[in-house]
């Protein structure tokens, strides 16, 4: 693994819209990533394999539900310093943002948003602390872009329910102590429902054989009559609205994460170009070279203007869930093109794990599909701007 040199581009001296939490947040991320995460990241990449080691430090920087308030275990920040640090991780790597990314927004949000007061005080401090690690069960084996089609359902028996179903393509799933499961009641009303590992019935099979987001832990969510206490149902909202509440969050946290690797894919091909020398310069020096370093910070600093005045909007409690696709679907894709272009670049350097770009760009091949694919979010936009719904 070469030295991790990274500078952050800041073309339009973004800078002046921080404050000074948002700044210390952010170095205080930036440099865990390059002292935790660049030094192994591409050795668990190659094995296929989450580095564990790494839960602790995340929870050091506050990367599990930086928003969620203190007296609940977070570090209650604001949207912005959640943005800036999924940014600094997903720099890092796309699937240690994906672990950091599920446990906050959908794990931590749902207890706190939809949760009684009673199950705050129970998981919300071990989460944050990374005590307990969670996952979040909403996409099945036949109900991807579909959520409301899901089959897991939950009858009750009195004393307690009896929750039975299948969810597929679930992070953290291997090794998550809980996890919040979307399941229909008797009347087909979806509920969330706190299931915890060791429940007789429930088992957590790991995905293996993926070409993306190999150093995250991804897996399936079996329930095979899985007794749930009552007092683990999720009280404060029923319906579809809850889950895709918690994915709007997630969502913006995905708008953010991917300036960090499309950042990272564009300071190592301009190092890179300012270095190779070819035809007796360097390949800086070229036009088609400064063409696709020019059009990746232009790229990049549209992505950053996009989600810093998204987090203005969430912190003001104004952001909509068509807003929050529009940025998500923009600079997901902003950076798959990037880490393509990057990687020609550096030629055939480009597919080594001696850099990181070739990474990058697998990782990002399942970020431009999960929490709503790219067709899916631009289908939102196009509701929202003409009032018809075309899903159907």
């Amino acid at each position: 693994m070469r030295p991790d040199l990274f500078e952050a581009p800041d073309y339009y001296q973004l800078d002046d819209l921080l404050s000074e939490e948002h700044k210390l947040v952010r170095s205080a991320s930036r440099d865990w990533v390059k002292r935790a995460i660049s030094p192994v990241i591409e050795e668990y990449a190659q094995r296929a394999e989450f580095p564990k080691q790494l839960i602790g430090g995340l929870a050091e920087i506050g990367a599990f539900g930086p928003y969620i308030p203190e007296e609940y275990g977070g570090a209650g920040l604001d949207q912005i310093s959640y943005g800036l640090i999924m940014q600094e991780i997903e720099r890092g790597d796309s699937g240690i943002r994906s672990t950091a990314s599920v446990q906050s927004s959908l794990v931590m949000y749902p207890i706190w948003k939809y949760g009684s007061e009673e199950q705050r005080k129970k998981y919300l401090p071990k989460l944050a602390s990374g005590e307990f690690m969670g996952c979040f069960g909403l996409t099945e084996p036949d109900f991807g872009s579909n959520p409301g089609g899901m089959v897991t359902n939950f009858k009750d028996k009195g004393d307690h329910l009896l929750l039975n179903g299948a969810k597929l393509w679930i992070s953290n799933a291997p090794f998550a102590d809980i996890a919040v499961v979307w399941a229909k009641d008797e009347a087909g009303r979806i509920h969330g429902l706190i299931a915890e590992r060791g429940m007789e019935g429930f088992t957590t099979p790991e995905t293996h054989n993926k070409w993306s987001l190999r150093a995250s832990a991804t897996g399936e969510l079996i329930f095979d009559n899985v007794k749930i206490p009552k007092e683990n149902l999720l009280p404060g909202k029923s319906g579809l609205g809850a889950p895709l509440g918690c994915l709007d969050s997630a969502r913006y946290g995905i708008a953010w994460g991917a300036i960090g690797a499309a950042m990272d894919c564009y300071d190592t091909a301009l190092r890179y170009a300012k270095e190779r020398v070819q035809f007796g310069k360097p390949i800086a020096a070229t036009q088609l070279q400064q063409k696709k370093l020019a059009e990746m910070i232009t790229e990049i600093t549209k992505a950053q203007l996009l989600a810093w005045r998204l987090g203005v909007l969430r912190n003001e409690g104004k952001a909509t869930t068509a807003q929050i696709s529009m940025a998500k679907r923009n600079n997901v894709e902003m950076a798959i093109k990037i880490a393509r272009e990057a990687r020609q670049v550096l030629g055939g350097m480009g597919i080594t794990g001696e850099y990181s770009i070739m990474r990058h760009m697998m990782n990002l091949e399942s970020v431009i599909t999960y929490e709503g694919t790219h067709d899916i979010h631009l289908l939102i936009t196009g509701a929202d701007i003409t009032g018809f719904n075309a899903f159907k």
